[in-house]
């Protein structure tokens, strides 16, 4: 996990339930920015991370499902760390605080069985306790597939699911210069799936064998399966590096070029496709200017293959649900 983050989910599977929250905790605030490319978001405190806004730090970002039902989570995350005396201080005594807590949803209303079961603040609540617990045990991996924020989430007819991949980053031969993360929620409307070969489009190493043409034909009866196209991907780019509000918008900008590699097409009127990133700002700037410059563009370039990465994982790693079934097992891989 990269310094100064960790990842709690909390989970409601079965009984008419598919959904749930993610909460991506920072540790001591993080510098974030946002870019949104769908063009039916659900968001929260987007306006914050402007360059030209007040507040530097976030606290937490929250993904989730529910729709925009689902923003309610974010209350039960601002009220967990309200307790903890967190967040931007409002007033003199150590309680009178605000915290930052931008969100954002995916569709997955009804996927479950019942459309009224959606994220509730107790949600955000239980997945905050879950990503505090994290910094105790310095977990190095956050839990994946269905789970979180992606336990209802479809990606072209497919399962999708939750996924988290990260790299180091790195100028010549000094060595690491400070690492990148991204956890993802992957819910697309356009599919992940080559229809060619039956590849994932996030296999961007060939790490699977490609499906037979048994595979291929059920993989491509899923995709006519897709049923209602109201999905979003969602997810937040972590790095340890000192960013500024305009560089954290930047990165997050970047990351849609990941997702535009990894589902065909993306970024559609019913999606709302939305990018965090957050930077703890463990790692300091170089000194020289361009050396600075140097890094911010390796982790742009970084940034979009890890997003990639990410889908990957998230795709790989879904259990079937139900009619949403894996791309493991309609490809026959194991």
């Amino acid at each position: 996990m990269i310094d100064g983050f960790a990842i709690g989910h909390h989970t409601a599977d079965g009984d008419g339930w598919l959904t749930g929250a993610t909460v991506v905790l920072t540790e001591r605030g993080a510098v974030g920015g946002v870019d949104v490319r769908g063009g039916a978001p659900g968001t929260r405190e987007t306006d914050l991370l402007d360059p030209r806004a007040l507040v530097e730090q976030v606290d937490a970002v929250v993904l989730c499902g529910g729709s925009a039902y689902g923003l309610a989570a974010a209350d039960g995350v601002m009220t967990s760390l309200a307790a903890d005396g967190r967040g931007f201080r409002v007033g003199r005594e150590p309680g009178e605080v605000v915290p930052i807590v931008p969100a954002a949803v995916i569709f997955d209303l009804g996927r479950g069985g019942v459309f009224a079961h959606r994220p509730t603040a107790e949600f955000g609540a239980r997945a905050y306790d879950a990503a505090k617990g994290a910094f105790g045990r310095r977990t190095t991996d956050p839990e994946l597939g269905a789970v979180g924020a992606g336990t209802g989430a479809m990606a072209g007819g497919l399962k999708g699911g939750f996924g988290y991949a990260e790299a180091a980053l790195s100028l010549g031969d000094d060595g690491p210069a400070g690492r990148v993360g991204v956890a993802i929620v992957v819910n697309a409307a356009g599919s992940p799936v080559d229809p060619d070969t039956g590849a994932l489009w996030s296999d961007r190493r060939g790490v699977l064998d490609r499906p037979d043409s048994v595979g291929r034909v059920a993989l491509s009866a899923a995709r006519g399966q897709a049923g209602r196209p109201f999905n979003t991907t969602i997810g937040v780019v972590l790095t340890d590096l000192t960013l500024t509000k305009a560089h954290a918008g930047k990165v997050a900008a970047v990351a849609h070029d990941g997702l535009a590699r990894a589902v065909r097409p993306a970024h559609q009127l019913t999606d709302g496709d939305t990018f965090f990133a957050l930077g703890s700002g463990r790692h300091t700037a170089p000194a020289d200017p361009l050396a600075s410059v140097g890094l911010l563009n390796r982790l742009l370039e970084v940034t979009a293959d890890v997003v990639v990465d990410a889908c990957f994982v998230a795709l790989t790693s879904a259990q079937t649900r139900g009619r949403l079934r894996a791309y493991r097992e309609l490809a026959g891989l194991r």
